[in-house]
């Protein structure tokens, strides 16, 4: 059985105990969420599709933790001009493990 789930604006194929990293969600660590934004529930080859989203699905997940992603480095140059500007930033997730699809 999977979900396609939208979450944090993104969409994801969850499964039943599957541990997956999404954009930072305002949650504490161990702290169960539900996401109902389900667009697409596969039970064993019968398939529900939203129209956009079916209403009486759900996700439910716990929260394990925050964590940073790799470092990206933004360079930038213009030749024979003396422009040289270097950026970069940490992406920050949350890891979440998918307990319960309901539906």
């Amino acid at each position: 059985m999977f979900a396609i789930v939208t979450i944090a604006g993104q969409q994801f194929k969850v499964e039943e105990g599957q541990e997956i990293f999404v954009h930072q969600l305002a949650a504490t660590e161990g702290e169960e969420m539900s996401f109902r934004e389900v667009l697409l529930i596969n039970n064993d080859g019968v398939v529900q599709i939203g129209t956009p989203v079916l209403d009486a699905a759900g996700v439910k997940a716990t929260v394990l933790g925050h964590q940073k992603g790799d470092k990206v480095i933004i360079f930038k140059k213009k030749r024979r001009k003396g422009y040289v500007k270097k950026n970069g930033h940490r992406q920050r997730f949350t890891k979440i493990r998918i307990d319960a699809i309901v539906g």
